[in-house]
């Protein structure tokens, strides 16, 4: 993997109160990195430091090994969590005037907005002002204003906010498109289950320290626990009396469980077995929030 947006050490502090603690992490090219963690955790402050709209206190934001430069920023594609356009323009005319300001020439500008306002699914409402789309239209226009320039990295905060499960699924199909084109994707979120179908990176920050950094299967096997799953053609009851397994869920054939530590899980498997047959049997790896509540304990 290639790192191409280095967080290094980042401290920032407003008044007496210490907002970020030596933040580092990495978001690599062509992949799509979710940034994680409860309000107030620092995800914001973070993003705004690497678009250089606040400055660190300490530390530094790197692009390609070299301090990440104003002209470098200007290839950046931002989404704020507050909207920020202008409810009296049409969608078409923002869109034209946002590539405009990032130097895009007015013909490149139209036929950007105009692709994007089509893979986003509404280009039909092009010509509406702003502040009669529905709150869902009004973040696919915020979604393509941050997208309308080609950027080389983007930067989105709370991007699925708002949306129903069909238009995530739109935008994300956009975004896969430029990470398939080598462009890092750094987008924040507290819908967890919406992070862990789309990130291929996670960094899970709270109260201003980084708890967890690494690829989504990478973080999965170092918060691994000790649970499996077993799926039979009878009753799996028969699980509760087996040595070191605490029954975690069971619903007829089908049964999650952990195992103490020193406990043989092909000692249980044997025993399915001896039963009749095993249509499934293996570990469980946990979920994103089961790792999120692991590492803010």
């Amino acid at each position: 993997m290639t790192e191409v947006l280095r967080v290094e050490s980042i401290n920032r502090s407003f008044g007496d109160r210490q907002v970020l603690r030596d933040v580092s992490f990495d978001v690599t090219a062509g992949r799509m990195t979710g940034f994680v963690g409860g309000n107030g955790a620092g995800k914001t402050t973070t993003m705004r430091i690497i678009l250089g709209v606040l400055a660190p206190d300490s530390g530094e934001v790197r692009w390609q090994g070299a301090p990440l430069t104003r002209q470098r920023r200007q290839r950046f594609g931002y989404m704020p969590e507050e909207r920020g356009l202008y409810p009296k323009m049409s969608a078409r005319e923002q869109l034209v005037y946002f590539g405009r300001l990032h130097g895009l020439s007015r013909e490149a500008a139209q036929r950007n907005t105009a692709d994007l306002l089509d893979r986003m699914g509404i280009a039909e409402r092009a010509n509406d002002q702003l502040e009669t789309l529905s709150l869902g239209n009004q973040q696919r226009v915020q979604i393509a204003a941050a997208l309308v320039h080609d950027p080389d990295v983007l930067v989105l905060d709370e991007p699925f906010s708002g949306l129903d499960p069909l238009a995530v699924d739109t935008v994300l199909t956009v975004l896969r498109e430029r990470t398939a084109r080598g462009v890092p994707v750094l987008f924040s979120s507290h819908q967890l289950d919406v992070v862990e179908r789309l990130c291929d990176d996670l960094v899970i920050i709270s109260d201003g320290v980084i708890r967890a950094a690494g690829s989504r299967e990478g973080l999965r096997s170092a918060y691994a626990l000790p649970r499996y799953e077993l799926r039979v053609d009878g009753d799996a009851g028969w699980l509760r009396d087996q040595p070191g397994v605490t029954l975690v869920d069971l619903d007829g054939a089908h049964a999650v469980f952990d195992l103490a530590t020193g406990a043989d899980d092909q000692q249980v498997l044997r025993a399915a077995l001896a039963r009749g047959p095993v249509r499934a049997f293996g570990p469980v790896a946990p979920s994103l929030v089961e790792i999120f509540r692991e590492v803010n304990q």
